[in-house]
């Protein structure tokens, strides 16, 4: 592939605010279709292989109609280039989508919509310790204070909760934040193998993920629930089960291929960071809709721990732009007293 890409453009207000708006829909459809599914079902990587399968055949489909700017390929040495996105899909079982993978479905399984939220409250800390052990990024005093609000929030949640919670569900939130801060980081890095093409590199993703998790799915022992869902006799729902999930994967499939695009356009035309704000604003109306659409309770603590997460957040977000102007006009004024010297040459009068 060609080395020699043209220097990105800073992408403009207007794109940046419809690929956000497009990334938190998308995300907010597929949480709450994969709860749907996840409360009738006992098999959530097969569900999740099925997922990938649909976004796999949608790709192809796409790809035919030459409705991508890229054809779609497969390359050996692309695949070489994309061995830290592979090793971390294979690790976490995770879909390219920046969003969806195996621990957030487990979490999904264990924990309200409401609640989901607070489980995955930790992604800011590890995206700052990520930055921090793979690019070395070095965070201040007060990003790390924003980091120590958002941790407070998620044990505000999780300690102080008025409803029964899950411990399962609240561990596996905890590895799908880790997940998704190391997938912010290293997605970014991915796209310069593809030379910044966000339908190839969710169609490698996609494809990869799915050939390495069928094993796992027999290995993890699902295969008897998968036989005993399609011949009706699973005990996951009555008997409604099969329908639920055909239709839930037909659904989350399509949202999912969408995801695939929304979640890598998020991260290349904004930021890894403002991609988890956004994410984290998603976060508190996915809460209400889980509420409203699935009955449940938001308590106190559950409400607080919400809102510190989110205030961590937004200061987060606050901190990193006043310190990205003050670089901005360091580097401003140092050059200028770099052009002045040169002007004016080291003998110049006073």
């Amino acid at each position: 592939m060609p080395s020699d890409a043209p220097a990105e453009r800073p992408a403009s207000k207007v794109l940046v605010t419809a690929v956000v708006l497009f990334y938190i829909v998308a995300a907010l459809s597929m949480v709450m279709a994969n709860k749907s599914v996840l409360n009738v079902t006992d098999v959530p990587l097969f569900f999740l292989l099925v997922q990938l399968l649909i976004a796999v055949l949608l790709f192809g489909i796409g790809d035919v109609l030459r409705l991508f700017n890229d054809r779609l390929t497969f390359d050996l040495k692309t695949c070489r280039g994309l061995a830290p996105l592979v090793a971390l899909n294979v690790i976490g079982l995770r879909h390219v989508s920046h969003q969806k993978h195996n621990f957030s479905n487990y979490t999904l399984k264990y924990v309200d919509a409401s609640f989901y939220q607070v489980a995955r409250g930790l992604v800011l800390p590890f995206t700052v310790a990520a930055s921090y052990t793979i690019l070395s990024v070095r965070p201040s005093v007060l990003i790390l204070v924003s980091c120590a609000i958002v941790t407070a929030g998620f044990f505000c949640g999780v300690l102080l909760d008025g409803t029964p919670i899950s411990l399962v569900g609240v561990a596996f939130g905890v590895a799908s934040s880790s997940i998704t801060a190391l997938a912010s980081v290293t997605i970014k890095q991915s796209l310069k193998v593809v030379d910044g093409s966000t339908i190839l590199l969710a169609w490698y993703g996609n494809l990869l993920s799915s050939i390495v998790l069928m094993p796992i799915v027999l290995l993890a022992g699902e295969g008897p629930g998968v036989i005993a869902l399609f011949s009706g006799t699973s005990s996951a729902a009555g008997g409604s089960e099969l329908k639920t999930f055909l239709w839930g994967s037909l659904i989350t499939g399509g949202v999912g291929f969408l995801m695939s695009i929304a979640g890598l356009l998020s991260i290349k035309v904004t930021s890894p960071i403002t991609h988890m704000i956004s994410s984290a604003v998603r976060g508190v109306v996915q809460s209400f809709l889980g509420m409203w659409y699935f009955g449940d309770v938001i308590s106190s603590g559950r409400a607080s721990s919400i809102a510190i997460v989110l205030g961590g957040s937004i200061y987060y977000t606050w901190v990193k732009h006043k310190e990205t102007e003050a670089a901005a006009a360091y580097e401003k004024v140092s050059m200028d007293d770099l052009e002045t010297g040169k002007r004016e040459g080291p003998d110049s009068p006073e």
